[in-house]
Parts: structure tokens; C-alpha cells; sequence
């Protein structure tokens, strides 16, 4: 009886020993690869060859209005491709696509080759795409103007519109015309 006791204890010493070693080694192997994960997410790959990606540029307008550019650009060297485009903000960018913008101090395009100041029926200074009319476009709106306050020569031009050529002139008309905006509405 005493001997099947010590073969009894004997074999739990083992288990308690074997279990002692083997607990300790399966954390170890679970934690190394953890760590492994982690090291390759945050691993750098080289490109071996070309990247290409479609490129979006935005351009802001004084205006408001948004210009969309979209290219494929093969990338042979990061660095010069961010140089590229080293006057862009960076909006977004996956494996496939980078988005960049960039604001203009400038008018678009749109409203050098069509845009006209005006009031529309509500009486609002206001730009349109092409002359004022009640089938014109509204691209902006700016504030209410007191036609009571205009002098007849305003009405008339605001009724007809004034052709936008330049930013100089755009900010120049808006301003001239904010003398005849009620207080409330000036931004």
C-alpha cells in the first residue's frame, strides 16, 4: 500500500513539474505571437516596382466652388512624388487613391467664363451662371439687399448683372454692394 501511495505521488510531483514547465511555455508562444503581429503591422515593405495610384486634387474657390481633378500617377519614388505635391493638404488615402486640396486665392473658372452678380426675385446679392433671369442658376447667394436703398443705376445693373472678370472685381462689387444689405444679414 505504501508503495502504490509513493507511485501515486510520484506521478502528481510529474504532473505538477510537467505542468509547471509547459503553462509558462504556452503564454510564452501566445505572447511571441502577439508580438509578431504587432511588429508586422508596424513592418515597412518595400516596393519592388512601380505604384500606381489615382490622384484627386480639389481646389477651393473664393467663390466656394470645388474643382475636382482626377489622375493615375505612377509612383517611382515616394519622395518625389510628395514633392510633387508638396503645396496640398492631404485628405484621405488608401492603397489605391490619395486625395489631396489645396484653396485658391483666386475666382474658378466657372465664374470667369459665366458668372454674373445679381438679385434674384427674392431680392438677394447673389451670383449666377450666366445673366439674371428667373431660368438663371443661383451658384451663391450672399446677403438680402434693401432695394429701397438702391439708386435706379444699381437696380439696373444688379437686373441686367455685372459680368465677373476677376477677384479684384468680385471682391470689389461684393463690398460695394454690402452698403445696401440690411446689418443682420453682412457676413
Amino acid at each position: 500500500m505504501m508503495s502504490s501511495h509513493r507511485l501515486l505521488i510520484g506521478a502528481f510531483a510529474c504532473v505538477i513539474v510537467t505542468l509547471f514547465f509547459i503553462i509558462p511555455s504556452f503564454h510564452k508562444d501566445e505572447s511571441s505571437a502577439s508580438e509578431n503581429a504587432a511588429e508586422k503591422k508596424n513592418e515597412v515593405y518595400e516596393v519592388s516596382g512601380p505604384l500606381t495610384v489615382t490622384v484627386v486634387l480639389e481646389r477651393i474657390y473664393l467663390d466656394g466652388e470645388i474643382s475636382e481633378e482626377v489622375k493615375t500617377e505612377t509612383i517611382l519614388a515616394m519622395e518625389d512624388f510628395w514633392a510633387k505635391y508638396e503645396g496640398w493638404q492631404l485628405i484621405d488615402q488608401d492603397d489605391n487613391q490619395i486625395i489631396f486640396q489645396k484653396e485658391m486665392d483666386d475666382i474658378s473658372p466657372l465664374l470667369k467664363a459665366n458668372g454674373y452678380f445679381g438679385i434674384s426675385s427674392e431680392g438677394v446679392f447673389s451670383i449666377f451662371n450666366g445673366r439674371p433671369d428667373d431660368a438663371s442658376e443661383i451658384i451663391q447667394s450672399f446677403f438680402q439687399i434693401d432695394v429701397r436703398k438702391l439708386e435706379t443705376r444699381k437696380h439696373d445693373e444688379l437686373r441686367h448683372g455685372i459680368r465677373i472678370q476677376s477677384k479684384d472685381q468680385y471682391l470689389e462689387v461684393i463690398q460695394s454692394y454690402k452698403a445696401y444689405s440690411s446689418p443682420a444679414d453682412v457676413k
